[in-house]
C-alpha cells in the first residue's frame, strides 16, 4: 500500500536467483531481498543481483545504476546594488530615456499598450546594461558594498596589519549604516517597531515531504505545477453572474479627474523599500528617485489617465513572479494547503492601483456608498472600532 501511494512497483531483476544463501547444509537458498522501484520508468527499472559480492555475508546485494546528468549550478547573477554607482547610473539612464517617451497622446488601446511596452523596454535594457553579475555564496550580505570589496582586495594583495584595520574599520561602517537605515526605515513603517522582533527573523525551512495531490504524490516538476495551478488558479475560467449587478441600486455618474503628482507621491512615500520587486527588478526604491524628477512623473500620470479614460490594463501591468512559501508551525509540509502563493507584479502596476483605490475609497465614503458597519480594508478603521461597533451596536 505504501509502495502503491509512491507509484512503486515490485520489479524483478535481470538476473533472477536467490539473494540469501544458507550457511546450513541441506538447506535452500531463497529469495527475501525485494527492490520496489519507479513505475514505468526507463531509467530507474533495472536492478542487479550480484551473488559474488557478498563475500562473509549471507546476502547478495541487490544494485541499480542510476543516471546522474551534469546538472548546470547557477552560481551568479546580475544585480544592481543598493546605493552603488551601477544604482546611480542605473536610475539616470531610466530617467533620459523616460523623458523623450512620449506619453501625450494615448488616445487608443493599441497606443496605450505600445507606450507601456516601450516603458517596459527601457527598464529591461537600462537595468541589464548597468547589472553586474555577482557570486551568490552562503557568505553574501546586504550591507555589502563595493567599498568592502576594495578593502579586502587591497588587504590580500599587501598583507599589512594596517589594511587589515582598514578592512575591518569598513565593514564596521557599512554594516553600521546599513542597519541604521533599516532601523529608521522600520520605526517610521506602518509595520512599526514590532519589524525588529526575533519572530519576524528568517526561520530555517522546514522538513517537507513528498507533496501529495488528490491522493498521489508530486514526483515531477510537471506534477507539481498542475498541483500548484489547480489548488491555486482553480477560479480559473470560472463563469461569473454578472446579473447580479443589476440589484445594486443606481448612482448618479461622476467624471473622473486626471491623476495629480501630488496624489501619486503620496503613495508612494507609504511604500517601504523591502518589498520584493516584480519581475521588472524595479523596487520601489527605485521609482522614488524616478520621481523626483517631474517630467518622469508626469509621463507615467498620463499612462494612468489613459488606463482610466480608455478602461483598459495593459498586459505589461499583469505580468507577475509567484513565490510559493510555506506556512509557519505547520506539522506535516505534504499538502498545498501547508503553502502559501506570494504574487509579486511589476511595481508601477501596484502604485497605479494604490493611486486609484485611494481616489476609489474617498468617493464612496464622501456619498455614503459604504455601510457604516464595513470597517475591513477602509483608512481610519482598526479592531478598536470593531470591538465599539460590537459592544454597543451589536
Amino acid at each position: 500500500m505504501v509502495a502503491d501511494s509512491f507509484d512503486l512497483l515490485l520489479l524483478a531483476p535481470i538476473n533472477p536467483g536467490p539473494t540469501r544463501f544458507s550457511d546450513t547444509a541441506g538447506e535452500a537458498n531463497s529469495v527475501i531481498d525485494l527492490m520496489f522501484l519507479r513505475c514505468g520508468s526507463t531509467e530507474l527499472d533495472r536492478h542487479f543481483i550480484l551473488p559474488d559480492y557478498r563475500l562473509s555475508s549471507d546476502h547478495a546485494p541487490l544494485t541499480i545504476n542510476i543516471p546522474i546528468g551534469d546538472e548546470i549550478v547557477q552560481s551568479t547573477k546580475l544585480s544592481v546594488v543598493p546605493g552603488s554607482d551601477q544604482e546611480k547610473d542605473f536610475i539616470k539612464d531610466v530617467i533620459s530615456n523616460l523623458q523623450v517617451l512620449d506619453t501625450s497622446n494615448i488616445d487608443s488601446v493599441e497606443n496605450l499598450n505600445l507606450v507601456v511596452n516601450c516603458l517596459g523596454s527601457i527598464i529591461e535594457q537600462m537595468w541589464f546594461k548597468n547589472a553586474k553579475r555577482t557570486k551568490i555564496s552562503k557568505h553574501s550580505k546586504q550591507w555589502w558594498l563595493q567599498s568592502c570589496s576594495l578593502a579586502i582586495n587591497k588587504y590580500r594583495a599587501s598583507r599589512s596589519r594596517e589594511n587589515w584595520k582598514t578592512f575591518k574599520s569598513t565593514v564596521k561602517e557599512t554594516k553600521r549604516s546599513f542597519f541604521d537605515n533599516k532601523i529608521h526605515e522600520i520605526a517610521n513603517s506602518r509595520c512599526g517597531p514590532w519589524e525588529l522582533m526575533n519572530w519576524v527573523k528568517k526561520r530555517r525551512l522546514p522538513v517537507t515531504e513528498a507533496i501529495k495531490f488528490n491522493g498521489s504524490p508530486c514526483l515531477s516538476l510537471d506534477s507539481l505545477w498542475n498541483a500548484l495551478h489547480n489548488s491555486f488558479n482553480n477560479a480559473l475560467h470560472h463563469q461569473i453572474d454578472v446579473n447580479i449587478l443589476n440589484e445594486i441600486e443606481r448612482k448618479p455618474h461622476q467624471s473622473w479627474s486626471p491623476f495629480s503628482s501630488h496624489e501619486f507621491k503620496s503613495a508612494i512615500l507609504k511604500c517601504t523599500n523591502s518589498s520584493a520587486p516584480g519581475p521588472d527588478k524595479m523596487s520601489w526604491r527605485h521609482w522614488k528617485l524616478i520621481f523626483t524628477n517631474d517630467d518622469c512623473l508626469s509621463k507615467i500620470i498620463n499612462i494612468a489617465d489613459a488606463c482610466i479614460n480608455l478602461g483598459h490594463w495593459p498586459e505589461y501591468f499583469k505580468i507577475s513572479t509567484t513565490v510559493v512559501i510555506p506556512k509557519p508551525n505547520k506539522q506535516l509540509y505534504d499538502n498545498l494547503k501547508a503553502f502559501h502563493p506570494i504574487v509579486l507584479l511589476n511595481s508601477l502596476s501596484k502604485l497605479i492601483k494604490k493611486a486609484i483605490a485611494k481616489r476609489l475609497q474617498f468617493t464612496v465614503a464622501a456619498n455614503d456608498f459604504i455601510h457604516p458597519c464595513q470597517l475591513g480594508g477602509l483608512k481610519f478603521k482598526s479592531t478598536a472600532d470593531t470591538g465599539i461597533a460590537l459592544t454597543h451596536i451589536v
